[in-house]
């Protein structure tokens, strides 16, 4: 629950606006009008008069907390009882302090977890609230991936060749974490965030002796964030960024600063933004790295543009507290956009967008990426969504860490795609969400394509089921599988991958809620034929290698809550979850029997129920007068 923040002003005049989104129809409706030809909104504003001679309560909120889990699979069956507590503090009429004392995330939604035979790491969503409710101060400079903390560990065990890993976690857990933010009447944004999560162990076997010993995989370890932002002229900010992650002992620390600016002209119709960073990892591989970003564009009217470029040195690194895949390159982007401001005869919206982008790595000067894209995004007077476009990379470009080896490169095709979608009103009993694509390559066989479809239906005002399917098809799709001896070997693959997925909510009154989530991703890559990468990014048939590594992947998650909510603020849920998942190296292309395998032997159960507590202080203190 929230309560509204009041100065100590005797007389005070605000800006406010509301809205209202009507989701069935599509609409946004506001009490002050927003002018669509303005880029931003903040600056409409409504002027609200009238509050005089207002007495702040104390704004103290409790929220304490207990759990309790029966987690069962064919091996063993557990339970766990967790008790903590979540804090608000108002500290004044600006700023909040929220606290998490010994967290509890067993219950947030899962990932959806992929086949990855890519060089780069899989980036899931957050759907832990602490990390996802009042955060936008902390986003600036797109310098903090929030899963990072209480991730997996940062290093790895080290074994001898008799010795196996048994257990290696898969996340570090959360110890408590603290956030404070809030504005001044200046316009100064201040955020502050710290968290703290404790010793990480792997076990390790000796396969000789069957003893087991324990190896550190992650020490105690702090992560800071903490952030200035100044607003002025109405609608512009500069600001400052900090994010430190510090491991205990002989462990890989990190320190990153930026810079970032958002400076809007008078009357809001052009705009400048953009950043300087710096990157510090203290360990002995990396030193200091930089980034560099700027853009300009026109953000008023029915025509508008920009043009941006960025620049990334090699050793640029925020992966510590943040998220970046690829460094040690320069490019430069460009947008040219038409929107309608106002419904015509045939559209509710219309935006076309043509896009370039150029991107070159700093050392040889190749293309890493370069393409003409142009796309349409409309909605009908129906309010039926439908949006097509095209991308084209016309020239061969050369992707830097597909190999897995610095400076060699592994040459891309030229390569054009198409697709359009369509997504029929909520608002019917029935919709239907499709978008079918296609990409063809400049490589004889290479192809690539694939189908959404996501009917809906709603039963009644308590009732809604979505179904959706995803089917993509690669044919002779080519990426790195091994070493052998001084070569890099690539294979030629085909890859299927299906998911399916249902989702829905019962509402059985205004308190209690019924949500259902399950979903089957299954993939597959057969590889047709090895190659070895040579030192110009081409490569050639390699005959000799023949070990099997073809990848057969299915992944199962099936939630079923019921969420009470008895007290404002107040909640108990109970979740039963199941889920399981199956990996061989042998192909098989029946879909009902790789269903059947994914529960056969490994499929895990948990049960858990969980309270929440809140109670306002203003409140409780008279619990203890009346006693």
């Amino acid at each position: 629950m929230q309560r509204l923040r009041f100065s100590k002003e005797n007389v005070q005049t605000w800006g406010v606006n509301f809205f209202r989104e009507i989701r069935r129809f599509r609409q946004k409706v506001t009490w002050s009008k927003i002018d669509r030809a303005v880029s931003s909104f903040i600056n409409q504003a409504g002027i609200l008069e009238g509050i005089e001679n207002i007495k702040t309560p104390t704004r103290l909120f409790l929220i304490p907390y207990t759990s309790g889990y029966i987690e069962s699979n064919n091996n063993d069956t557990e339970s766990t009882f967790k008790a903590g507590m979540d804090i608000k503090y108002g500290i004044n009429d600006s700023f909040t302090l929220d606290a998490i004392l010994v967290p509890d995330f067993g219950q947030t939604a899962f990932d959806n977890v992929e086949l990855n035979l890519g060089p780069f790491e899989q980036q899931f969503n957050e759907n832990r609230p602490f990390f996802t409710e009042g955060t936008d101060l902390f986003s600036k400079g797109n310098l903090v991936y929030s899963r990072r903390i209480g991730g997996p560990p940062s290093a790895s065990p080290s074994i001898s060749e008799n010795e196996t890993v048994e257990t290696y976690p898969n996340t570090v857990n959360l110890l408590n974490a603290l956030k404070v933010s809030g504005r001044t009447s200046e316009g100064l944004g201040i955020g502050f965030l710290n968290a703290i999560t404790e010793k990480t162990y792997a076990r390790i076997r000796n396969n000789d002796t069957n003893e087991i010993r324990e190896e550190l995989v992650e020490p105690l370890s702090n992560y800071n964030i903490l952030v200035f932002d100044q607003r002025f002229n109405q609608n512009s900010s500069v600001s400052f960024i900090n994010t430190n992650v510090t491991r205990f002992g002989d462990f890989r620390d990190a320190n990153v600063t930026g810079i970032v600016y958002d400076i809007n002209s008078k009357g809001n119709k052009f705009n400048i933004s953009g950043d300087l960073k710096m990157s510090s990892i203290y360990d002995d591989k990396k030193g200091n790295g930089y980034s560099t970003y700027i853009n300009f564009g026109k953000t008023y009217g029915k025509y508008r543009y920009s043009i941006a470029s960025q620049y990334v040195s090699k050793d640029f690194d925020i992966n510590d507290l943040g998220i970046n895949f690829i460094t040690n390159y320069h490019n430069v982007a460009a947008n040219f956009n038409y929107r309608i401001l106002n419904p015509t005869k045939r559209y509710n919206s219309f935006r076309l967008n043509a896009n370039y982008y150029i991107e070159l790595e700093n050392t040889t000067g190749k293309a890493q990426d370069h393409w003409i894209n142009m796309n349409i995004n409309s909605s009908t007077l129906k309010n039926d969504f439908i949006g097509y476009g095209f991308l084209v990379s016309p020239f061969v470009t050369y992707n830097f860490y597909e190999s897995r080896v610095p400076g060699r490169p592994l040459a891309f095709p030229a390569t054009a795609n198409a697709w359009i979608y369509f997504s029929s009103n909520y608002n019917r009993k029935f919709a239907l969400d499709v978008e079918p694509s296609v990409r063809i390559f400049d490589q004889e066989n290479r192809l690539n394509y694939g189908l959404f479809v996501s009917p809906r239906y709603r039963f009644n005002d308590k009732l809604t089921l979505i179904y959706s399917t995803n089917y993509n098809r690669q044919n002779s799709d080519i990426g790195w599988v091994d070493f052998s001896e001084n070569d890099i070997i690539l294979a030629e693959r085909n890859r299927t991958t299906l998911t399916n997925s249902i989702s829905g909510k019962y509402a059985i009154n205004n308190k209690m809620t019924l949500n259902l989530t399950t979903r089957h991703y299954w993939s597959f890559a057969e590889n047709v034929q090895f190659h070895t990468l040579l030192e110009d990014g081409t490569f050639t048939p390699n005959n000799n290698y023949t070990n099997n590594k073809d990848a057969n992947f299915n992944l199962w998650n099936f939630d079923l809550s019921y969420s009470w909510w008895f007290a404002p603020g107040s909640q108990i849920t109970a979740l039963y979850r199941n889920n399981a998942q199956n990996f061989s190296n042998e192909i098989n292309k029946s879909f009902g029997s790789n269903v059947g395998n994914v529960f056969e032997d490994n499929l895990n159960h948990v049960f858990s129920v969980s309270l929440r507590y809140f109670i306002d202080y203003n409140k409780a203190k008279n619990w203890f007068k009346k006693v």
